[in-house]
């Protein structure tokens, strides 16, 4: 399964429809920052799950009801889906990923920070920001995963979508 996601659109669509066009994901998430984007493409590709949590800027562009983490599992991974300004990721991601442990979770994403990051900590636990896709080109994260496991995890560019990346 090929999971994309993607964080801080800013109102620009067209790096997010590339994506979507090129990869091909089953599944996409949207980690904030401009959830009504997500919305919009979760309308024009209806046949893609979505998995959507509010950003910060989102404060007063969606119900202020909806849950800012969402901690379940996809493909069997347990996931923790914030948009990491609760956790103050651009101080640091400790508290991130003391939650994502406290939880049970084996791969943490966030967004907020604009700056990619896709590691594995020592104890197993994939910590993913897959930067933004509204500004500068655009980045994004594709996890895919086999056997209810990760098999891999990398951040994409929109040069790497020009190139037709193949996706396993």
């Amino acid at each position: 399964m090929n999971i994309l996601v993607l964080s801080d659109s800013h109102a620009a669509l067209s790096f997010m429809r590339l994506c979507i066009d090129r990869i091909k994901p089953d599944e996409v998430i949207h980690l904030g920052d401009y959830y009504e984007d997500a919305q919009c493409l979760q309308e024009e590709y209806g046949h893609i799950p979505f998995h959507i949590v509010p950003g910060n800027c989102d404060r007063y562009r969606c119900d202020p009801d909806l849950p800012c983490v969402l901690c379940y599992e996809i493909d069997g991974i347990k996931m923790l889906m914030t948009h990491g300004h609760h956790y103050h990721v651009k101080m640091g991601i400790g508290g991130l990923v003391a939650e994502a442990r406290r939880r049970g979770a084996g791969l943490a994403l966030y967004g907020h920070t604009h700056c990619p990051d896709c590691h594995c900590e020592d104890d197993g636990l994939w910590v993913v920001n897959p930067g933004t896709c509204g500004s500068y080109g655009g980045t994004a994260a594709i996890i895919t995963t086999k056997d209810q496991k990760i098999s891999a995890c990398r951040i994409i560019t929109q040069a790497d979508l020009e190139d037709r990346i193949e996706v396993q």
